[in-house]
């Protein structure tokens, strides 16, 4: 848990999905003292959460979101995120005039533009509010949170955020958030990438991976990826962490973007298809880092 004080008075909160993200995160916030009320779509996992933490079990997104001050989301892609907003029985439908809606999905900037202005036309504010960091970061409380949306519903909900999150920004209006989000993704996994292809190098010239990795993590080619996956792609070890599929998901939206931007994207795209290929091969569920499986693996058949 962050350990840090905050500012944040103890006030009434929905959380929307708990999953490897979500559910940790409204987990800080009910330990902060905020009274959190929670809704998954698989009651078991609301229950379990329950049993850990303090709080109420809702059974819609309109149940939750009524009364809140603040409604956080953690789903899974854009129509998710329209469906428990706006969709039947959605938070929207729920939220008092002045609540503000905070969307940690990754989601489309095109999504969270059009639910801004389904937010602010009655009476709601929305900020789109996707993370970084990971699993271990919403354990551990230590986020990176980009924001778009309004600059003042924006500092009503930064102390709250600030809970889970070490940085927490604004990055200018509505979609600005996944925009940045997406600036993200596409170094990453040219990261990823590069960071597999060192590997695979070392081990085929005879070096010794993981002095490698030691060595040269003290130098210009540091990274987190490098920090906190070389040794277990090294290893061979990948069922933990940010799933494949979801880092397809989200480079379909970063090429889709770029089309519309007119932005190149040539590595993205390519590792993009890396990543089809680890599906194919039915690893979607294991971690990105998996990357070095089509190098170690599939190029050492005869």
């Amino acid at each position: 848990m962050n350990t840090n004080d905050h500012d944040a008075s103890a006030c009434k909160v929905a959380w929307i999905g708990l999953g490897v993200m979500g559910y940790p995160m409204a987990g800080h916030l009910a330990r902060a003292g905020h009274e959190v009320t929670v809704f998954n779509r698989t009651r078991e996992k609301a229950e379990r959460w329950l049993n850990q933490f303090r709080g109420k079990l809702a059974q819609t997104p309109e149940e939750a979101a009524q009364n809140a001050v603040f409604v956080f989301a953690c789903v899974g892609a854009d129509d998710d995120l329209r469906q428990v907003t706006v969709g039947q029985c959605g938070a929207f439908h729920g939220m008092k005039p002045g609540a503000v809606f905070i969307d940690h999905s990754t989601t489309s900037a095109e999504v969270a533009r059009e639910l801004a202005e389904r937010a602010t036309a009655r009476g709601l504010a929305f900020i789109d509010a996707p993370v970084s960091g990971g699993q271990q970061g919403a354990e551990n409380g230590v986020l990176t949170i980009m924001c778009g949306g309004d600059e003042a519903a924006f500092a009503r909900a930064e102390p709250l955020m600030s809970v889970y999150a070490r940085q927490v920004r604004l990055m200018g209006p509505a979609g600005s958030g996944q925009l940045t989000k997406m600036v993200n993704q596409i170094c990453i996994a040219g990261l990823i990438q590069a960071l597999a292809e060192g590997i695979h190098f070392a081990r085929r010239s005879g070096l010794d991976v993981e002095a490698v990795l030691e060595v040269i993590s003290k130098g210009a080619a540091q990274s987190w990826q490098m920090e906190n996956r070389g040794s277990t792609m090294a290893r061979g070890e990948f069922g933990f962490g940010f799933a494949v599929d979801w880092m397809r998901k989200d480079l379909g939206i970063c090429l889709a973007e770029a089309r519309r931007a007119g932005a190149s994207l040539p590595i993205t795209a390519l590792v993009d298809q890396f990543y089809a290929q680890l599906q194919a091969m039915g690893a979607g569920r294991q971690d990105t880092s998996a990357l070095v499986r089509l190098l170690e693996e599939v190029r050492a058949r005869p």
